[in-house]
C-alpha cells in the first residue's frame, strides 16, 4: 500500500485485505496471522476515523458516483459539482487516539503460539496483558542472585521503579526473563490512561508489588512523572528498515525517519508530527526492545549506538528504556553512554504465587474451567512447583513459569507430578517455537515468510535434529567445568554437527548461524559465536535422552555412581524417560546403581548408587505393584537408605534426599500397615531417669541466653518415658483414619509418611494423645512387664500426653545444663535449622548425631513441638497451676524445640516460644510422653 494514498483508498485495500482473512489464516502460522488482521483491523478503525473527520468522498470503480461535502453528483460520466471548502484535516485529538489505539492492539495480548498448545489449536492464542501480567524485580548488575529463601526481608525495587529513577535506562535480562513483556506492558498503560481505559491505566502500572504469599502489597510501586505518551520500537526492524547501510554513520533522524514510516505502514502517517512533538517537549516514553536482537551484530552495533545516543540526546525530559538481554551488554562495544543499568531478577515466590492464581483466573474467564476448578488447579500447580527445587528453580523465568502454567492447565492439573514428562512437553514446545515460520518484513517493508523448519531446511527427519541436539547436550554436559547454569556450545562445533546431517546441497554455515542467532527455542546465544540451552533442566533433559539410546542402564549407572553431583539429574531423568517405555527399566536401572548389600560394607560409590536408586524408584517406579523379581532390589535400596539416614558423615542434604525417597519406598522402621507403632523395643518409647537436672539458662554459660529463660535453676521430675521422634505424618494420618477426627488443618495430612507431622493446634495434638492412650492400653497387655512402663499404662497411672516443659527440657538437654543436646556449639550436621539450608522439614533420624543424653532425636531443630504447660516465669513450678489443661483465649501454650527455618539461637534446649492453642503453622508439631504428671 502507498504511503501517500489517499485514505479512501488506503480503507478500500484493508477492506479487501480483510476479506481474504480466511486464505491469510491458512497460509501463515496462527501467531502470525493473528497479529496481521490485528493490525489490519486497527488500521481500518484509523481510517475511518480520519474520513470522518474530514469532508468529501471518492468514488472507485466503473459506475460509481461521489460527491464531495457541498455538491451534487450525477451518474454515468456526468459530473455536477459545487464548489467546496477544502477538506479539513483530522484534529490532533483524533490522531493521538488513532494513534493510541494502534498501540493498544500491538501491546494488549500475550501471544500462546508455541507456548500453550490448546489456546493454539483452537485459535485462542493470546490473553489479555494486563490480566496475568505480575510486576518484574531488579537487581543491580554484578550482584549475585540468591536462591529464594523464606523471610528476606529486603524491599525489591521493581523494573518500573528503576525507570522512574533513571531517564535513560538499559534494562538487561536472560532469554525469557520478561524484557519484552515488560515494554509492552509499559507502553499498554501509558495508552490505556491517555484514552481513559479502566483495564489498563498509571493504577494498573504501579499495582503493589506480590508478597511472599503472592498477595499483592499495600503500598503501589513509584511512578511520579504522570502519563507519557508511549513510543515502542523493536530494534530488529529498525536494523533491518532503518539504518543506513553498513559502514555509514547512523544519526538520530534515522530513527525519526524509521518511526515516519512505519507510521505511514499503519495508515498512521499524519501522527508522526504530534508524536515527534511529544517526545522533543519531553512528554514521551520511548520504549527500544532487543538490542542484542539486532541482525549481522558485529557489523550494525556502532550504527544502533549512534542512532540510540544521537535519538536519546534530542527527547529532553522523555524516559528511554533499551532492553538486552545480559550477556550482550556485558561487551563495552554495545554499551549506550548515559544510560544507567538495571538487571531483571528471578521470579520470587510470591511473583509465582501470584502469576499461577492470574493465569488460573483467565482460564476460568475464557470459559476452560469453572471457577471451581481454576481455584483448584492453581493450588495444585503452587503446590508441585514449591515442592520441587528443580521446578522452583524453573519457574523463576516468566517464560517457562507460563510454558509450565499453559502445560499444566493443558495436561488437566496432573503433568509437573511426573517432571520427566513435563520436560518432554516443555522440549516439544520448545523446538515448536524455535521452527515455526515466522513473518518477517524486508527493507523495503515487503511480508517475507522465514522457512519454517530447521529440519526441513537441512532436508532432513525432525527426529534426525532431535537426536543431535541430545548428543550435544550430552557433551556439552560431560565437559562442563563447573556444575551450575549451563554449559558453552561452541558455534563451530554446533554448526558441524548440524551440516554433517545436511542433505540440502544449498546449505552453507553462514545461513546457519543465522537461523541459529535469530530465533529463540532450544537454543540461545550466550555471547558472539557461543550458543547454550535457555535453562539447565533442558541440557540435563535432552543429555538424558541421549543416555537412554546409549547403553542404558549400564553406563547410566556407572556416571551416576562415579560423578553423583553432575550426573543425578541425567540418571533420574533417563531412568524416567525409560519407565515410560518399559516400567522394567527402571527396576534395571536401580539393581546397577546398586548391586551390594547394605550390610556388607561398601564404598562411597555403593552410597550414592542407593541413593540415585531410591530416588529413581520413587520417581519412576510403580511402589503398588511390584513384581516378585524386583521385591529384593527394593529391600537391597531400602536398607541401604536406613543406612544414609542415620549416617553422620553422608552429606546433609543427601541424607534429607534419602528420607524422602524411602517414604515413598515404604520405610521399615515403622508397621507398614500401623504406623503409629515404631519397629524398635519400647514402642519407640526412651526412659527419662527420675531425679533432679538444671532448668534454664546461666547468663554467663550461655550469652545467647534470653531475659526468660533465667534464672537457672533445679527442677526435680519423676521417671517419664519421652518418644524417640515427634509424631510423624505417618502415625496422624492413622490416627485421623482410625478416629474419624477432622484436624483443624487439612494439610496436616499431607506429605511424606516419615516426616514431623505440622501444622497442627494444641487441641490438634491432645486429641491424638487420647486416642493413642487407649491403642497403648490395647497393646500393653501383649508386653512383657519387666523393664517396661506397660503394666502402669494398662492400670492408668501413665498416660500418653504431650509432655511438660520441664519434661521436655530434661529429655532434650539431660541433666547437665548442655546448650544443644549434644553440647555447647551449633552444629548444621546434628540439627535441621537454617544454616543446614533446606528450609523445610526431613525424615526423622536424619540427624541422629544431635541425640540428647537420653536417646531422643530431632529435639533441636526440624519442628516445633507443643507442650502442655502454659508460659509462666521462672522459676518453674508444676504446682502453680501452668499444667492444668483448662484454657482460655488468651492462655498461651510452651512450644519448645526450634525449626527448620529457625537460627542457632532458636534451636537451643532452653529456647522458649509459646502461641495461642488454636495456632496451626507451618512448622508447629508435637511430641508425646509417658508421664504420671497430675493431670
Amino acid at each position: 500500500m502507498s504511503e501517500q494514498a489517499d485514505p479512501a483508498l488506503r480503507l478500500a485495500e484493508v477492506e479487501a485485505a480483510l476479506a481474504g482473512e480466511k486464505a491469510l489464516r491458512a497460509a501463515l502460522p496462527p501467531d502470525q496471522a493473528d497479529r496481521l488482521i490485528a493490525g489490519l483491523l486497527a488500521q481500518r478503525e484509523t481510517l475511518k476515523a480520519l474520513l470522518a473527520s474530514g469532508g468529501g468522498a471518492v468514488a472507485n470503480g466503473a459506475g460509481a458516483v461521489a460527491a464531495g461535502a457541498g455538491g451534487m453528483a450525477a451518474g454515468g460520466n456526468i459530473i455536477i459539482t459545487n464548489p467546496a471548502p477544502p477538506r479539513a484535516g483530522p484534529s490532533e485529538v483524533s490522531l493521538r487516539e488513532a494513534y493510541l489505539r494502534h498501540v493498544l492492539v500491538e501491546t494488549g495480548f500475550l501471544n500462546l503460539t508455541g507456548v500453550d498448545p490448546a489456546v493454539a489449536n483452537e485459535g485462542k492464542a493470546r490473553l489479555s496483558l494486563q490480566t496475568v501480567y505480575t510486576a518484574l524485580l531488579t537487581r543491580s548488575p554484578g550482584e549475585r542472585s540468591e536462591p529464594l529463601e523464606p523471610g528476606r526481608e529486603s524491599r525489591p525495587v521493581s523494573a518500573l521503579e528503576q525507570l522512574n529513577t533513571h531517564s535513560r535506562l538499559v534494562l538487561l535480562g536472560d532469554p525469557g526473563s520478561g524484557k519484552s513483556t515488560f515494554v509492552n506492558f509499559v507502553a499498554l498503560c501509558m495508552a490505556g490512561e491517555i484514552l481513559d481505559r479502566p483495564e489498563a491505566n498509571l493504577k494498573v502500572l504501579t499495582s503493589p508489588l506480590p508478597g511472599g504469599d503472592g498477595e499483592s502489597g499495600e503500598d503501589p510501586q513509584s511512578w511520579t512523572h504522570g502519563r507519557l505518551f508511549p513510543v515502542r520500537v523493536v530494534l530488529r526492524d529498525f536494523a533491518v528498515r532503518g539504518l543506513p547501510p553498513p559502514g555509514e554513520r547512523a544519526a538520530a533522524e534515522d530513527l525519526w525517519r524509521f518511526l515516519e514510516r512505519e507510521l505511514g505502514r499503519a495508515g498512521l502517517a499524519e501522527v508522526f508530527p504530534e508524536l515527534r512533538k511529544e517526545l522533543v517537549e519531553g512528554r514521551g516514553v520511548v520504549l527500544l526492545d532487543g538490542l542484542d536482537e539486532v541482525p549481522e551484530a558485529e557489523r550494525r552495533r556502532p550504527q544502533i549506538r549512534q542512532a540510540i545516543e544521537g535519538f536519546a540526546g534530542c527527547l529532553g525530559e522523555s524516559r528511554v528504556l533499551v532492553t538486552s538481554r545480559t550477556y550482550a551488554y556485558q561487551n563495552p562495544q554495545w554499551r549506550v553512554r548515559g544510560f544507567e543499568e538495571a538487571v531483571l531478577a528471578p521470579f520470587s515466590r510470591g511473583q509465582i504465587d501470584l502469576f499461577v492464581g492470574l493465569w488460573y483466573e483467565q482460564m476460568a474467564a475464557q470459559g476452560r474451567l469453572t471457577e471451581a476448578e481454576a481455584r483448584g488447579r492453581a493450588t495444585l500447580l503452587r503446590r508441585v512447583i514449591f515442592a520441587s527445587d528443580r521446578l522452583l528453580d524453573l519457574a523463576e523465568r516468566p517464560l517457562l513459569l507460563t510454558l509450565m502454567a499453559s502445560l499444566h492447565a493443558w495436561k488437566s492439573g496432573i503433568l509437573p507430578e511426573r517432571r520427566e514428562e513435563l520436560y518432554a512437553e516443555a522440549v516439544e514446545l520448545l523446538l515448536n517455537t524455535w521452527e515455526r515460520r515466522r513473518l518477517d518484513l524486508d527493507e523495503a517493508g515487503t511480508p517475507v515468510l522465514v522457512p519454517a523448519s530447521l529440519a526441513e531446511w537441512l532436508k532432513v527427519d525432525r527426529e534426525e535434529v532431535r537426536q543431535a541436539l541430545d548428543a550435544v547436550a550430552f557433551e556439552a554436559h560431560s565437559a562442563q567445568p563447573g556444575l551450575k547454569d549451563t554449559a558453552d556450545i561452541e558455534e563451530g562445533k554446533l554448526v558441524a554437527r548440524l551440516l554433517h546431517l545436511s542433505r540440502n546441497p544449498d546449505a552453507d554455515a553462514r545461513q546457519l548461524v543465522a537461523y541459529l542467532r535469530d530465533r529463540a527455542g532450544l537454543l540461545v546465544e550466550r555471547g558472539a559465536g557461543i550458543y547454550t540451552f535457555p535453562h539447565r533442566t533442558f541440557q540435563e533433559y535432552l543429555a538424558a535422552c541421549h543416555l537412554t539410546s546409549r547403553n542404558f542402564p549400564k553406563e547410566a549407572a556407572r556416571l551416576g555412581r562415579e560423578d553423583p553431583e553432575r550426573w543425578r539429574e541425567v540418571v533420574l531423568l533417563a531412568g524416567a524417560k525409560a519407565a515410560r517405555g518399559a516400567e522394567s527399566s527402571v527396576w534395571h536401572l536401580a539393581d546397577k546403581l546398586c548391586f551390594r548389600e547394605a550390610a556388607g560394607g561398601g564404598t562411597v560409590q555403593d552410597e550414592w548408587g542407593a541413593l540415585l536408586a531410591g530416588q529413581a524408584l520413587a520417581e519412576s517406579a510403580n511402589l503398588s505393584q511390584v513384581d516378585e523379581d524386583d521385591e529384593p532390589k527394593l529391600g537391597r535400596v531400602r536398607c541401604w537408605l536406613v543406612r544414609l539416614l542415620r549416617s553422620e558423615v553422608f552429606p546433609v542434604r543427601e541424607r534429607a534426599a534419602a528420607g524422602k525417597a524411602l517414604a515413598a519406598l515404604g520405610d521399615p522402621r515403622f508397621d507398614a500397615e500401623r504406623w503409629y507403632l515404631p519397629r524398635e523395643a519400647m514402642l519407640g518409647f526412651v526412659e527419662v531417669p527420675a531425679g533432679p537436672f538444671l532448668m534454664g539458662s546461666d547468663e554467663k554459660v550461655d550469652p545467647g541466653s534470653f531475659r526468660d529463660e533465667v534464672p537457672q535453676h533445679e527442677v526435680t521430675l519423676p521417671v517419664f518415658w519421652m518418644a524417640r521422634f515427634p509424631v510423624m505424618v505417618g502415625q496422624f494420618r492413622s490416627f485421623v483414619a482410625a478416629s474419624d477426627y477432622v484436624p483443624a488443618e487439612a494439610s496436616s495430612l499431607e506429605g511424606p509418611a516419615n516426616l514431623p507431622v505440622s501444622s497442627v493446634t494444641w487441641h490438634d495434638a491432645l486429641a491424638y494423645c487420647r486416642w493413642l492412650t487407649e491403642r497403648l492400653r490395647d497393646l500393653a497387655g501383649q508386653m512383657p512387664e519387666q523393664g517396661g512402663p506397660w503394666a502402669d499404662v494398662m492400670a492408668g497411672r501413665l498416660r500418653v500426653s504431650l509432655a511438660s516443659e520441664a519434661e521436655w527440657e530434661k529429655a532434650a538437654r539431660g541433666t547437665d545444663g548442655r546448650i544443644y543436646p549434644w553440647g555447647s556449639e551449633a552444629d548444621p550436621n546434628r540439627s535441621n535449622y537454617d544454616a543446614v539450608g533446606l528450609f523445610e522439614a526431613s525424615a526423622v533420624g536424619a540427624f541422629s548425631g544431635g541425640r540428647s543424653l537420653f536417646g531422643c532425636e530431632e529435639m533441636s531443630g526440624n519442628v516445633w513441638e507443643w507442650t502442655r504447660s502454659e508460659k509462666g516465669p521462672y522459676p518453674y513450678k508444676a504446682e502453680d497451676g501452668r499444667e492444668s489443661l483448662e484454657i482460655s483465649a488468651k492462655s498461651l501454650r510452651v512450644l519448645r524445640g526450634g525449626a527448620f527455618d529457625d537460627p542457632a539461637g532458636g534451636v537451643r534446649c532452653a529456647y522458649r516460644n509459646w502461641d495461642f492453642p488454636d495456632y496451626r503453622g507451618v512448622s508447629l508439631g508435637f511430641r508425646v510422653v509417658l508421664s504420671p504428671f497430675p493431670l
